[in-house]
């Protein structure tokens, strides 16, 4: 599960490697979660800045994707709580998220993806780690500090929300 690492690797070339390989999940992940391009753009380069300084102290409990989805989540929440993002535009459009594939986003899929930035953040890291990146409950509760009892109750009250978001009912966060 750790990092594998050929014994020629430098610490910069595994960073190169991870970078290449988590980029673009990762700013899918902040751009979500910040609503703001710019501001996950940083957040993901903080993400990879902290996972270079504390690659060596990495156990190896979690995969490499795992971790670093960790510590995106808690820039992510660095991020939210400072003074200087409430005064941020945190109106993202579909289009400025990273994409998947090469085909545009359909009607429905950028309908869905604008319920789960309205969620609150306990609602959409659950979400965002169980349905986009098809983490496991077990795993998402490690990254979360959670039981998994308590992620799954977040998933199935985000279902509920994004259902009733969805079918043009009232949304409301609580």
């Amino acid at each position: 599960m750790g990092m594998i690492q050929a014994p020629n690797q430098t610490p910069a070339d595994r960073l190169d490697q991870m970078v290449r390989q988590y980029e673009k999940d990762l700013l899918r992940i902040c751009c979500i979660y910040l609503r703001d391009r710019a501001a996950a753009e940083d957040a993901v380069q903080e993400t990879f800045l902290k996972a270079f300084r504390s690659m060596d102290s990495f156990r190896g409990e979690s995969s490499e994707k795992t971790w670093l989805i960790r510590i995106a989540i808690n820039c992510c929440r660095d991020y939210r709580r400072s003074a200087w993002y409430r005064y941020i535009d945190s109106r993202v459009s579909v289009d400025q998220l990273p994409v998947l594939s090469s085909a545009p986003p359909s009607d429905d899929h950028i309908a869905l993806t604008m319920a789960i930035m309205k969620l609150k953040p306990k609602y959409m890291e659950a979400v965002l780690l169980y349905f986009y990146e098809g983490c496991p409950i077990r795993e998402i509760a490690r990254m979360l500090n959670l039981t998994e009892a308590a992620v799954s109750s977040r998933i199935r009250k985000a279902k509920q929300k994004l259902r009733t978001e969805l079918e043009g009912g009232e949304g409301d966060e609580k």
